[in-house]
């Protein structure tokens, strides 16, 4: 086990999945010789060169085409939009191409092609830099799409995208960047579509997703050292395809299901997420699903950011008041 970066284990992964398959190319704004933005493919340039490693203009349109048409031809390109926000700008080769035309043309086209982005707050960035628009993803069909919250996860997860013979967006939180942690050695590939069980308590069960996954863990922390209630924590990782069995089975150990969701709350991930599970387990809940999201505002800038977001001491004061309310309740009767 090596100790990486959140950033180095994007590059990591890259170049893993470059050494091994020529067809593997990457295009984005600044990506070669810069490094990327956020430094996230330093080194792929040299070690691979500008024939695979490319520069592009910035037009995000240009991009996606280039990147689609690369697929088509039987490459598997990796392509960067730099801000998650950019989606929106070259949003109809998602929605309406890139997911569509190998259903469309009847499996003759193929599309194993990742779409990398910088998501998500903590930056400082302002509204049109920080949003979190997994949701945006989530909704249409034909596009598979990945959230890590920790750099083993960001070489495996990636590695495993780029494999994929269908279109994937790959989601990597800016303000986890700098974070370190233990990566597998040599050739790594996990499974896209897998949940994974970080903590196990009796209490409740609290689903998080990328920056939340660590802030969830610490409350999860402060819950049970302070209160002593036992709360399990599970990264979704994965919101297409959705990993239901595991969310489901943690929450019908524990009765109580929280989530902790930085995009905005209207139609968030979490809410489809309540839905299954209130059709799946209703009889099994001790009381109704709680979501801990953003409110459903353009983020503001600078320090307010932080107002908003779902922090540690917001999601412990959330489900001690929702626990608190409900041992209430059960008291009166």
């Amino acid at each position: 086990m090596a100790e990486l970066s959140y950033r180095d284990a994007v590059a990591a992964a890259i170049a893993q999945e470059m050494a091994r398959d020529e067809r593997v190319v990457f295009l984005g704004e600044d990506v070669a010789a810069y490094g990327g933005p956020f430094k996230a493919t330093v080194g792929l340039l040299d070690k691979f060169g500008p024939k695979r490693v490319r520069d592009t203009p910035i037009s995000e349109q240009a991009i996606l085409g280039a990147a689609m048409g690369a697929a088509m031809t039987g490459l598997r390109p990796i392509a960067e939009i730099m801000f998650s926000d950019f989606l929106a700008v070259c949003w109809d080769l998602i929605a309406n191409e890139i997911s569509k035309t190998r259903y469309m043309t009847n499996g003759q086209f193929s599309f194993p092609l990742v779409i990398r982005t910088a998501n998500g707050a903590g930056s400082r960035f302002g509204a049109q830099h920080s949003q979190s628009v997994e949701n945006w993803a989530m909704m249409i069909p034909g596009i598979k799409v990945v959230v890590p919250s920790c750099p083993a996860d960001v070489k495996g997860l990636l590695a495993a995208a780029i494999r994929d013979p269908d279109p994937v967006l790959f989601f990597e939180h800016k303000s986890l960047y700098a974070m370190k942690g233990e990566v597998p050695d040599g050739e790594y590939v996990d499974e896209l579509g897998k949940a994974k069980v970080l903590r196990h308590g009796t209490d409740l069960t609290i689903i998080a997703l990328a920056a939340m996954v660590p802030r969830a863990l610490l409350a999860a922390e402060i819950l049970y050292r302070e209160n002593g209630i036992s709360a399990t924590v599970v990264d979704v990782r994965s919101l297409v395809p959705l990993d239901m069995q595991t969310i489901i089975r943690e929450t019908v150990k524990t009765g109580r299901l929280f989530t902790v969701e930085e995009n905005p709350r209207l139609c968030g991930w979490g809410a489809e997420i309540a839905s299954i599970v209130m059709e799946e387990c209703f009889y099994y809940l001790d009381q109704p699903v709680v979501r801990i999201t953003t409110p459903h505002m353009p983020l503001p800038a600078s320090e307010l950011e932080d107002a908003v977001i779902p922090s540690v001491d917001r999601i412990v004061a959330e489900i001690r008041r929702s626990v608190d309310s409900k041992l209430r309740k059960s008291n009166e009767y």
